[in-house]
């Protein structure tokens, strides 16, 4: 064969572009369906990532909080964070997962004075499977990881504080939140397993047992809250020369109040016997806790004690409406009440809904004294948020 012939055919395969299409696609398919998956699987990721981080923030704050109770001892703390954590994250975890033995945790303890603060530091991670899509591109996994620190905090110069609560333990704060108890993760339930016939009648009677998360429900997520509270008042006051604290639980009425005294051990056995029942009415609890804080013998008790005329606070929570409106009524004329005696009023709106919130957003004495804690995370970090920033008052913080 000549070579005058193979020079133009060589030239003209060479030249040829006809297949390039399905080769480009051979080479870009597996990348476009890699960049895909890593869109949607961002997504995952972050939220991946917002849920560990709450579950950090919580185990760190409930940790610090019974260290500071004297719930737990410091050799206690790792293995407590550990299973909290372990509870907070048990409904989003893939199978196989055991976060417990990947999660760290730290814990400083410092003495300062009568005072002593902790320092828990939490640092949960875990490995999630990533979806087909980006596994065509080589990966297989992804890890989440995250940190929170809770420290408490303690100084030498004191001031005076008296705080009643105002506690609502209607029916509805008997039911669940959607945070596993880590320390009670699972309860058996029963339920009706009988065997019918085609026709759908019951043909021999029998009832299943089974297991399911045990969640916190609403009134113990608010005992665990008000720990969080008296913890940091605890810190600062160890000697209770400079706090007193009081208590009112109210449903359809008002119970009978626990009334002001040094320390926080009575509100907090007070508030440990609470249970869920009737409706709500907020109204005359309010104005209990108005009356006391406002009567001339609260301040001589600081006084005689410590020369002192204390800084007042009501910390006022629901998780509801209230039955009547003349209710939402009474409660703001009391609201009023207490902001014109300059008391400081923190309030709770706990998974409430509309109306509930606008009543404590109305009876906060400031913006930033209203609180939506629309979880269980939220209304522990609430209840710490108020905690320290009555301890403020009494310790002036200064580290």
């Amino acid at each position: 064969m000549s070579t005058s012939f193979l020079h133009p055919c060589l030239r003209r395969m060479l030249g040829d572009r006809g297949g390039n299409f399905g080769i480009m696609t051979a080479i870009v398919l597996p990348v476009l369906f890699g960049a895909a998956g890593m869109a949607i699987q961002v997504g995952d990721l972050l939220l991946s990532k917002q849920q560990l981080q709450e579950a950090a923030d919580s185990a760190a704050l409930a940790t610090a909080t019974a260290l500071a109770n004297g719930t737990i001892q410091t050799s206690q703390a790792e293995a407590f964070a550990r299973n909290f954590v372990a509870g907070q994250m048990a409904n989003y975890l893939q199978s196989g997962i055991d976060i417990k033995s990947t999660t760290g945790v730290d814990v400083r303890t410092t003495t300062s004075g009568k005072s002593t603060s902790y320092q828990v530091t939490v640092s949960p991670d875990y490995d999630i499977a990533v979806n087909p899509l980006m596994q065509t591109v080589g990966f297989t996994t992804q890890n989440i990881s995250t940190s929170s620190t809770t420290t408490s905090g303690n100084s030498q110069t004191q001031g005076s504080v008296s705080m009643f609560l105002v506690l609502d333990r209607s029916g509805s704060m008997g039911e669940d939140t959607a945070t596993v108890n880590a320390s009670d993760p699972t309860e058996e339930y029963n339920y009706d397993c009988s065997e019918k016939d085609r026709y759908g009648n019951v043909t021999k009677k029998k009832t299943c047992t089974d297991t399911r998360p045990h969640y916190y429900t609403k009134i113990e997520a608010l005992k665990l809250a008000v720990g969080t509270l008296t913890g940091e008042l605890d810190a600062v006051d160890p000697e209770k020369e400079y706090v007193r604290t009081g208590a009112v639980s109210y449903n359809i009425e008002m119970q009978k109040a626990k009334a002001l005294d040094w320390g926080t051990a009575h509100v907090t056995k007070y508030v440990n016997k609470l249970t869920a029942t009737d409706g709500t009415d907020s109204g005359e609890a309010f104005k209990t806790a108005y009356n006391k804080l406002a009567d001339a013998a609260e301040d001589k008790a600081h006084v005689d004690k410590t020369g002192q005329v204390p800084t007042k606070y009501i910390v006022f929570m629901t998780d509801g409406d209230n039955n009547y409106t003349s209710a939402d009524t009474e409660t703001k004329t009391w609201c009023d009440k207490a902001r014109d005696a300059k008391m400081q009023v923190y309030t709770i709106a706990f998974m409430a809904p509309a109306r509930g919130q606008a009543l404590l957003s109305y009876c906060a004495t400031a913006p930033g004294n209203y609180f939506p804690a629309g979880d269980m995370t939220a209304l522990l970090k609430a209840f710490k948020e108020i905690g320290m920033k009555a301890s403020n008052q009494v310790t002036r913080l200064t580290n």
